[in-house]
């Protein structure tokens, strides 16, 4: 989702790809195939670029701290900011040193440790568990009220991170761009809905959140960038609770689920902003296009055909934008999403999953066969 406005801000991409199958390889004219965690593959994509940027958080800090040595591309977010959002202990440790706030947590090595987290937590009974690394869209996390419920990842794991179930009224989420100099902008504070762990629903901005809320938030979002210095897109996942206070969850340095809204509901959506901002580019207005704006992503269901169905969708509602993937059905993945935007939210949503069931559901394909 990068290509095209790569191409039309002048800038040649190159993808490193697992496979030509891919959906960024389908689309890029330059393509190079290798793993992300192969340093010679991805030093062999730095040498033949000027900045290198990520579509996901996994490559090896270590590739990424030589190829920055090397002086072989500038890394953006670099290695030294990128880490916190690959290691959710890092991260918790640098946003509480900087009194960012955060759930109460503990590390575990061990199912004694968390245990004792546990007890700590007293009447709650219950925690959050992740693994500290390579967790997504609900991998990687259990609630657990005893540390034998996650003794088996302490096989592949030397710690965990045990987080308090926090009694959050809602999720948010808080994008901001940065450039490497320290140019900052921010995007509307939305609200997410999460589906089996997996993003399923935005709306943008996030409904009952007055501008000072909304200001502050941004804020916040704004502080962590300029914090951990990075540079890029980042999103910054947070737990609202009832009394109004803000929790950080995650943070995402590249364009993120959250954000795709803005791809047809603000001025600049956040691939081109991204690009922008790693290219060190001015920054694009970030304001909505209309009042409000919603994203339901198509997780992957009984249709095979999801170009059928993305035909009958748009027929029925040419309001509607459908951004299909590439990739191949199974049930839950994220195979595509579909945006609205307009002065009514009720009816946004209620036209965006009217669309995805559309899309995504094979009893519609067989009624209208």
């Amino acid at each position: 989702m990068m290509l095209g406005p790569a191409i039309e801000l002048g800038l040649p991409l190159t993808v490193l790809a697992t496979d030509p199958a891919e959906s960024a390889a389908q689309g890029a004219a330059h393509v190079r195939i290798g793993r992300h965690d192969d340093e010679e593959a991805v030093r062999a994509l730095a040498a033949e670029v000027d900045v290198l940027t990520f579509d996901h958080e996994h490559v090896p800090p270590r590739i990424l701290e030589g190829i920055e040595r090397d002086g072989l591309a500038a890394v953006r977010p670099g290695p030294a900011a990128l880490v916190h959002a690959q290691d959710k202990v890092l991260m918790r440790e640098r946003l509480g040193a900087l009194g960012h706030p955060c759930p109460r947590w503990w590390r575990a090595a061990s199912a004694a440790d968390v245990d004792a987290a546990l007890a700590e937590l007293g009447t709650a009974g219950r925690a959050v568990v992740k693994t500290p690394r390579g967790g997504y869209d609900g991998h990687g996390v259990r609630v657990v009220s005893a540390g034998s419920d996650v003794a088996d990842w302490f096989e592949d794991h030397e710690e965990l991170l045990v987080e308090e179930l926090v009694p959050f009224t809602r999720e948010l989420s808080a994008q901001v761009a940065r450039r490497p100099g320290g140019e900052m902008l921010a995007f509307p504070v939305v609200r997410s809905t999460q589906k089996d762990g997996v993003c399923f629903e935005v709306l943008a901005p996030a409904p009952d959140l007055g501008p000072a809320d909304q200001e502050r938030i941004q804020q916040l979002a704004l502080r962590i960038a300029e914090d951990l210095g990075v540079t890029g897109m980042l999103a910054v996942e947070l737990f609202e609770t009832a009394g109004g206070e803000v929790l950080v969850n995650e943070l995402a340095m590249r364009p993120h689920n959250t954000g795709h809204w803005s791809m047809d509901g603000a001025v600049t959506g956040q691939f081109e902003q991204h690009l922008r901002a790693v290219a060190d580019l001015p920054l694009g207005a970030s304001a909505p296009r209309a009042p409000h704006a919603v994203m339901v992503n198509l997780l992957g269901g009984t249709r095979e055909d999801l170009a059928a169905g993305a035909r009958e969708a748009m027929e029925r509602d040419p309001g509607l934008k459908v951004h299909l993937y590439g990739k191949s059905v199974r049930p839950g993945r994220k195979v595509g999403h579909v945006t609205l935007a307009g002065s009514d939210p009720a009816d946004l949503l209620a036209r965006a999953h009217r669309a995805e069931r559309l899309i995504i559901d094979a009893v519609h394909e067989e009624q209208n066969a």
